[in-house]
């Protein structure tokens, strides 16, 4: 059996979200600024260093991988990267997209050896969704999720960010939406990570309880009993088979069983979300091209500076500069 990572909290780490790239072919409000300067390539890991932090993760216990990016789909050459990590025998291996190529890359990507897909959708209005995405063409994305859909992976689930005065009005709408398609939905609070000028954060943000009586307007919620391995709280409808889950950084800090790490696109171990704590991966990796051995001990040491929660306050403010795209989703 592999060795375990555990924080000093107690915690056991099975779960790293890898970022891919840090660009995207969307601009999304909550996500980045409308100009932005992307890395330079020799600072962004390449694919074999991806799958080499990867394996060595894997060979630490963990049992869940996530790509994520910007939009990974963007990456040159990302179904070689899937194929590869699609051999290591996890229990879970998934991508969070905006959608964008799905109607090319779903079917490839499930063959390649992707279990299970997490989709943006902030709207089902066309303008809105151009205005929140501000590059985004909603029907590509809609087509997209009937891809993915027809392409049987394990497990679909589509992720809204919640604002109000944007899109809070559309919670119904995207419930029967979900429902229809029989795929999972997750309403997220605005997370304050890196500096916008676009909307206040502290104005739009909606919690998980306000979306949850927007919910129970319409149809009856009850708590799910099977836990997903992530931050989301999940809950059932008595009519339908999908889960409705709250992702609540704000309102339900969800830290006391964090079980999750990531690995930005340049190589930085972030131990939490909501802090600055990061070890340099990339450094350690170029330096020691051969054996894992220093990489598999900075990763172990790397749990010591896991601390035991974020803190986002309410008013909108930025505790973290970073954009999200920066850290992969």
């Amino acid at each position: 059996m592999p060795q375990q990572l555990t924080d000093r909290f107690g915690r056991t780490v099975n779960y790293v979200r890898l970022s891919v790239t840090d660009r995207c072919d969307f601009r999304c409000v909550y996500c980045m600024a409308e100009d932005m300067t992307f890395l330079p390539r020799q600072q962004v890991l390449t694919l074999e260093e991806i799958a080499r932090i990867a394996r060595n993760f894997v060979s630490l216990g963990t049992e869940k991988i996530r790509l994520t990016g910007g939009e990974p789909m963007v990456r040159k050459d990302i179904l070689e990267l899937v194929r590869e990590i699609g051999t290591y025998g996890l229990r879970d291996f998934a991508m969070t997209t905006n959608g964008s190529q799905l109607t090319t890359m779903a079917e490839p990507l499930r063959k390649a050896g992707l279990h299970r897909l997490n989709i943006s959708l902030d709207s089902l209005d066309a303008d809105k969704f151009r205005s929140i995405t501000r590059t985004g063409k909603l029907s590509q994305v809609l087509d997209g999720i009937d891809a993915a859909r027809e392409a049987g992976f394990r497990g679909i689930k589509l992720n809204t960010v919640v604002m109000k005065g944007r899109n809070d009005e559309e919670i119904p709408e995207l419930i029967e939406f979900a429902r229809r398609k029989q795929v999972d939905i997750s309403f997220i609070e605005e997370m304050p990570l890196g500096n916008i000028s676009e909307h206040d954060r502290g104005l739009a943000l909606c919690t998980s309880d306000e979306v949850r009586t927007a919910i129970r307007d319409h149809h009856e919620l009850v708590p799910a009993t099977e836990d997903s391995g992530g931050p989301a709280r999940y809950y059932r409808m008595p009519d339908s088979p999908i889960r409705v889950g709250f992702i609540s950084p704000h309102s339900h800090n969800f830290c006391a069983t964090c079980n999750r790490v990531r690995v930005t696109v340049e190589g930085r171990l972030l131990l939490c979300l909501g802090n600055e704590h990061s070890v340099d991966l990339r450094r350690v990796l170029r330096a020691n091209p051969v054996t894992d051995d220093k990489l598999r001990q900075t990763i172990i040491n790397a749990m010591d500076l896991k601390p035991e929660r974020h803190d986002f306050s309410t008013n909108g403010d930025v505790q973290i500069l970073r954009f999200m795209n920066m850290t992969g989703g």
